[in-house]
């Protein structure tokens, strides 16, 4: 008999077999954790590798030649991400953004951006598809990307100085060939484009005014992003955070801000518009202001864990029952039995706590960015 080979890759978090109840119920689209927040938004990591080596993410240290990946046959196929999906789009989900790592770095990405273009709500919506990216390939598939049915993608850009840049993304990768991404996506209609910028104090916040003026009147929606205590490898301490405020307070020195309504229910970022009508900026506080309060996210990651924080340690393996043989309505039941008994609010406790310290936990290590996407 052949001894079963488990892959250390393959097991890297901890997760759990999904419990199924004995009574299967139909989706209600009104799925609710025990806080009454509703699933509206899943966030599917297509990859766990990536090209760049943000020490904020994936720190060239730890994400070396010898780390190990997950291996292709541990990724969800785009059928079974596609077949996901539907579940989670019967119970609610109207929103689905795709990360990685680098989700540009997945072969023929557009297929699977097609497939799930494919789908509806329950009340006969399109999906609002969304994509978060480097956009270090960006030039070359913006085209392709929305052919496919991609509506628009968010770009991180962590400063316009290039030599900044450059030790920031630790690749040397030039900004320049991010801006022709911005500017490619722009052309072929890929917008409102979104820009994420990681504020670390003393690294780059010497380019948060320089981004502010690049951006003005651009239609492009620049978002500042508090340094966040994501993961065990990032070696994230409380005095390299730069507050949401200080940031607000740097720009309308120099651009006058007034704050104005956010977009929707759960929405992450902090929404100020320029008041000679220059668009708007945003801020994303996860440190300073917790908003667990409305998160209506879940996050799948690339070999088809659901997460239900971006700080968890556990995830629930759906792709057991996907390669097992189960129904469409036991997975179903399976994610609604995980969701309705959600009480995660991670950003909630730490904020309670003196800088510094983090919630207890169950001694698992807490999920990568770059696992589960941002």
């Amino acid at each position: 008999m052949l001894d079963k080979i488990i892959l250390l890759a393959d097991i890297r978090y901890a997760a759990k077999t999904p419990h199924i109840p004995a009574q299967l119920m139909a989706p209600t689209g009104l799925l609710s954790d025990t806080l009454a927040r509703p699933l509206r938004d899943l966030r599917i990591s297509v990859t766990d590798r990536c090209n760049f080596r943000c020490s904020y993410c994936m720190p060239s240290e730890v994400f070396n030649k010898d780390y190990a990946f997950l291996p292709q046959t541990s990724l969800l196929s785009f059928e079974e991400i596609t077949r996901l999906t539907k579940v989670f789009v019967a119970h609610g989900v109207e929103k689905i953004r795709l990360t990685g790592g680098e989700p540009l770095l997945r072969k023929n990405l557009e297929v699977l951006i097609e497939m799930l273009a494919k789908l509806q709500t329950p009340a006969g919506k399109p999906l609002d598809i969304t994509l978060t990216t480097n956009a270090s390939l960006l030039a070359r598939k913006a085209q392709a990307l929305k052919d496919a049915g991609l509506q628009r993608v968010t770009v991180s850009l962590d400063g316009l100085d290039d030599a900044t840049f450059r030790r920031m993304n630790d690749v040397d990768f030039p900004v320049a060939d991010v801006l022709k991404g911005i500017e490619a996506a722009q052309k072929v209609g890929l917008a409102p484009i979104k820009i994420n910028m990681v504020v670390k104090r003393g690294t780059n916040d010497a380019e948060i005014l320089p981004m502010a003026r690049h951006f003005r009147n651009s239609g492009v929606v620049l978002r500042f992003i508090e340094y966040m205590d994501v993961g065990a490898t990032n070696g994230w301490r409380m005095d390299e955070v730069l507050a949401s405020k200080q940031v607000i307070d740097r720009i309308n020195a120099e651009f006058p801000l007034s704050v104005i309504d956010p977009n929707y229910l759960g929405e992450t970022a902090e929404r100020w518009r320029y008041d000679d009508g220059a668009g708007e900026v945003g801020v994303i506080s996860s440190v300073t202001q917790a908003f667990c309060g409305d998160c209506n996210r879940a996050r799948l990651s690339t070999e088809g864990k659901m997460f239900l924080c971006l700080f968890a340690s556990q995830g629930h393996d759906l792709r057991a029952l996907l390669r097992g043989d189960y129904s469409d309505a036991h997975i179903s039941a399976a994610v609604a039995h995980i969701w309705q008994r959600r009480s995660d609010r991670y950003s909630e406790l730490r904020a309670s706590l003196p800088p510094d310290e983090s919630p207890p936990s169950d001694g698992s290590k807490r999920v990568e960015m770059s696992y589960i996407g941002g």
